[in-house]
């Protein structure tokens, strides 16, 4: 998978090879934090039918998505994941700043995230582009940290 991508919302019949994505994406992090992250036990079938679900395309592979569910208090970045192949090529970040694109859009003057304590790379990055962490709090086993970045 290299070359240009594009955006698209998922859809339903998506679900397997979203999840096939996810796994790839976030394999690396369990022996790191001991178990499964959160995303790499989600249906996402139903993720698919309850959220906003945008798909990045390298020609015919998805080689990145982002999940997004919007609260009364903002939008929220539930995951942000890129096909192994795929870092390092600014997808994360475009995936992001779409994120950022569609709080905006929303009237919202924040977009919000959390993830483990213990996925260092993310939080570094996230502290790079912008995001600021509010709070650490454990949740169903897992160590999380969340963050907001103010846009407008």
């Amino acid at each position: 998978m290299t070359g240009t991508y594009s955006f698209r919302s998922a859809r339903p019949t998506d679900a397997a090879p979203v999840a096939a994505l996810v796994e790839r994406a976030y394999e690396h992090y369990v022996d790191r934090i001991g178990m499964l992250p959160g995303p790499m036990t989600a249906d996402y079938g139903h993720v698919i039918a309850d959220r906003q679900v945008t798909v990045a395309e390298v020609g015919e592979s998805i080689a990145g998505v982002l999940v997004l569910a919007q609260h009364d208090d903002g939008l929220t970045i539930e995951n942000v994941a890129v096909h192994p192949s795929q870092r390092g090529k600014g997808l994360g970040r475009a995936l992001l700043e779409l994120a950022e694109s569609e709080a905006a859009r929303a009237g919202f003057d924040a977009v919000h995230l959390y993830t483990h304590e213990k996925m260092t790379e993310n939080l570094e990055l996230y502290r790079r582009i912008g995001y600021v962490e509010y709070d650490r709090r454990p949740q169903d086993g897992f160590s999380l940290v969340y963050m907001r970045k103010p846009i407008g």
